[in-house]
C-alpha cells in the first residue's frame, strides 16, 4: 500500500503525485510533490536535499529540477555542534543512525556541547573521540547542581506525610503491584525470541490522500486506526510474525512498502502528526513468533 513515511519535516503541497527522475542525479519536480515525498523517495533527509539544492525554503514549483545524488549528501567526516544541534538532528542531517554517531565518537549519552567535534563517518572516529571526552567533563558540574538543589526539597513533604501514613493495606498492594508491572513487562521483551535485530524505523499512517489503507496482509488501518501494523521487508522479517519493537511495544508485521528494505521498518501509528513526532530512529526488534 502507498504510505505517508515521516522525514525531519515535511514540504509544501503544490497538488497532484509523483513522476520518474529526469537523471540518476536530478529529478523533475511534478504537480503535487512535497520534498518531504521526494526525501522518502530516494531515501535522503529533507534538510539534505534543501542544502543540496541551496533552498531557504520548503516551497518548490513544478517543473523546477532538483539534485538527488545522495553521493554528494555527505562530503564531509565530521561536523562541529553548533547551538540548537541533538544528536538526532545530526545523524539525520548526515543519513546515520543515532547508533553510529554514538559508537564513533564513543558517546555513553545523548549530551553534546557547542564547539564539539564529531564523526560523521568511521574514518573520523579516532579524531573526535578526545574532543568528546574533555566536551563531556566541561559540561558535568553543570548537571551537578541541579541535582545537589533539588535534595532538600524533596525531603520537607517526606516529614509532613509521615503522620498521615495510616494505611498498611495500601502500601502492602501498591508494593505488591510493582513486581507484577516488571513481570509483565519483562514477559513481553524476553518471551522466546527467535530473532533480535537492530533497525532503522520510520512511523506512518494510512489516512493520507490517495492511501487505500489497507496493508499488503488486508489489514484496514482506517478501521483500526489504534492497530500495532508495522512494515518490513518479508526476507528480514517474515509477513505475519508476531513482534516487539522498542519503544513502540508488541505489533504484526502485516505490511510492506517500497522503500522497507533490509533492516528497515515503518510502525503504523494513528495520524501524521503522531508519525512526525517518531521521526527516525534506531529501535530493537524482537521476532516472538
Amino acid at each position: 500500500m502507498k504510505k505517508t513515511v515521516v522525514s525531519l519535516a515535511t514540504g509544501l503541497v503544490v497538488a497532484g503525485a509523483f513522476s520518474t527522475t529526469a537523471s540518476a542525479a536530478e529529478y523533475n519536480v511534478q504537480t503535487g510533490d512535497t520534498l518531504w515525498d521526494i526525501a522518502h523517495k530516494y531515501e535522503v533527509s529533507v534538510d539534505q536535499l534543501k542544502e543540496l539544492n541551496q533552498l531557504d525554503s520548503d516551497l518548490i514549483l513544478p517543473n523546477q529540477k532538483l539534485n538527488i545524488d545522495k553521493e554528494t549528501t555527505n562530503t564531509t567526516d565530521s561536523y562541529t555542534v553548533v547551538k540548537g544541534d541533538t544528536i538526532s538532528k545530526i545523524a539525520g542531517k548526515f543519513n546515520v543512525s543515532v547508533g553510529d554517531i554514538k559508537a564513533w565518537n564513543s558517546l555513553n549519552s545523548d549530551l553534546i556541547v557547542i564547539g564539539q567535534q564529531l564523526a560523521v563517518t568511521g574514518s573520523e572516529t579516532a579524531a573526535a573521540a578526545p574532543v568528546k571526552q574533555e566536551a563531556a567533563k566541561a559540561e558535568a558540574p553543570k548537571q551537578e547542581a541541579p541535582a545537589q538543589e533539588a535534595a532538600p526539597k524533596q525531603e520537607a513533604p517526606k516529614q509532613e506525610t509521615e503522620p498521615k501514613q495510616e494505611a498498611p493495606a495500601q502500601q502492602e498492594s501498591k508494593q505488591e503491584a510493582a513486581p507484577a508491572k516488571e513481570e509483565t513487562a519483562a514477559a513481553s521483551t524476553n518471551q522466546e525470541a527467535t530473532k533480535e535485530l537492530t533497525v532503522s524505523a520510520t512511523a506512518y499512517t494510512g489516512q493520507c490522500n490517495g492511501c487505500s489503507g489497507v496493508t499488503a496482509t488486508g489489514i484496514d488501518l482506517n478501521a483500526n486506526p489504534d492497530a500495532k501494523v508495522i512494515a518490513v521487508d518479508p526476507s528480514v522479517i517474515p509477513l505475519g510474525s508476531r513482534v516487539w519493537v522498542e519503544g513502540y511495544g508488541e505489533a504484526v508485521a502485516g505490511d510492506t512498502g517500497g522503500a522497507i528494505k533490509g533492516n528497515k521498518i515503518d510502525v503504523h501509528v494513528p495520524d501524521k502528526g503522531t508519525a512526525l513526532s517518531w521521526g527516525r530512529k534506531s529501535v530493537t526488534v524482537k521476532v516472538l513468533d
